[in-house]
């Protein structure tokens, strides 16, 4: 019997066939570990996990903010997803602070639509603070430092023109709650899509107040950003706010670089929005988000692989994402 020609004409034939079963890895970075967006990104990792039988697994890493997604996308290899605000992307392709001097942002390509961010002044309830005027000389944490919310929280007092009238503290927001609890700040922002974990928990044990902006107010912050819209956060969103706060908020989605191949971000894409409906009813703010809010990321295009999928749903694509 030729046993071992059989042998290696098997073993050829096998390794010309690819598994059924290979696992495809796709890393992805989010935000601190108390804010919204990174439970949103768990709960994808799950989702796409099971929804693929295991041919997709998820690393989901914690960051500091958008930021610092933002400026790591070039450098990292392979299958990389982010979450950031548009803006920030078109930040780094002009090379504008903080950003400057570095390259490649130009590879960055558009997955999907992420629950819009929604900006929280939380203040304790006693500190005297009823209006964002009241805040001139107090000690405020205006988001973690060097991140998309410490920059737009400093935007917006600019135009409400309080611009160096807090005594700001630069520090990370993972340590915001506890400098609010134990008084050395009275307050801070947070960036995450509502309800935010941390302003959750922050708000069973200590009395906080969320700051609401007047409708002057909010015309002169959209008016000034394109990419602001109102926002509402509705009575009893978090324990002892017991009033609708009209706030700011901004578009976010998912993205990756040229490096993802089309496949892995055509099935990315498409069992993402195959498990949105499932998802929102563990995360509400899932329902917000609809296909045909790409748009909203005209300045990137979109990844080959996602836009077959859109093409395929029937979602009208700007030119400029194609």
């Amino acid at each position: 019997m030729k046993i071992f020609p059989m042998l290696a004409a098997a073993a050829v034939l096998l390794t010309a066939i690819p598994l059924a079963h290979a696992q495809t890895r796709v890393t992805i970075k989010s935000a601190a570990s108390s804010s919204s967006y990174y439970v949103a990104i768990v709960q994808i990792g799950e989702a796409l996990k099971a929804a693929t039988n295991g041919q997709i697994v998820a690393t989901i890493e914690e960051s500091q903010g958008s930021v610092q997604n933002v400026k790591e996308a070039p450098r990292r290899p392979g299958n990389f997803m982010f979450t950031t605000p548009p803006n920030l992307l078109d930040a780094a392709r002009k090379g504008q602070k903080p950003f400057e001097g570095e390259t490649g942002h130009d590879q960055t390509r558009t997955l999907f639509v992420m629950p819009p961010v929604t900006v929280h002044f939380v203040v304790r309830a006693d500190a005297g603070v009823d209006s964002f005027a009241d805040l001139a000389g107090k000690k405020f944490i205006p988001g973690g430092r060097g991140t998309f919310c410490d920059g737009r929280t400093k935007a917006i007092l600019k135009e409400l023109g309080l611009e160096g009238k807090l005594d700001l503290v630069e520090t990370e927001i993972s340590g915001a709650t506890n400098a609010l609890r134990n008084r050395q700040v009275v307050g801070y922002t947070t960036c995450s899509s509502h309800p935010t974990p941390a302003v959750v928990e922050l708000a069973t044990t200590t009395p906080i107040k969320l700051l609401s902006f007047s409708a002057g107010q909010l015309k002169t912050l959209v008016d000034r950003d394109p990419l602001s819209s109102p926002v509402t956060i509705a009575a009893g969103t978090y324990k002892g706010v017991d009033r609708d706060v009209q706030t700011v908020g901004m578009p976010v989605g998912m993205f990756t670089t040229t490096k993802t191949d089309d496949q892995t971000a055509y099935t990315v894409t498409r069992q993402f929005w195959a498990k949105r409906d499932e998802m929102a009813k563990t995360n509400a703010f899932w329902a917000a988000v609809k296909p045909d809010q790409i748009g909203a990321f005209a300045g990137t295009k979109l990844h080959p692989g996602a836009l077959r999928y859109y093409r395929e749903i029937g979602v009208t694509v700007p030119a400029s994402m194609q």
